[in-house]
């Protein structure tokens, strides 16, 4: 008689390891909409800024996975 155990730690953690990204890089591209929403931007230009952050936060998390491995 087997059991199921759900998924297996590994797959738990490797799930975890990539929400916690997905995070790290709508935080930093959230948070340049939110300066741009500061200084009284339009809407396309607060658009531009969430993506350009979105862009810069994958580019920081690139090489953040990069030094460390």
């Amino acid at each position: 008689m087997s059991r199921d155990r759900g998924p297996s730690r590994s797959s738990t953690v490797t799930d975890a390891a990539g929400q916690l990204k997905a995070a790290f890089v709508l935080l930093v591209g959230l948070s340049g909409g939110l300066i741009a929403v500061q200084s009284d931007a339009s809407l396309p230009v607060i658009g531009a800024a969430i993506l350009g952050g979105i862009v810069a936060g994958g580019a920081l998390l690139w090489y953040l996975i990069w030094i460390t491995t």
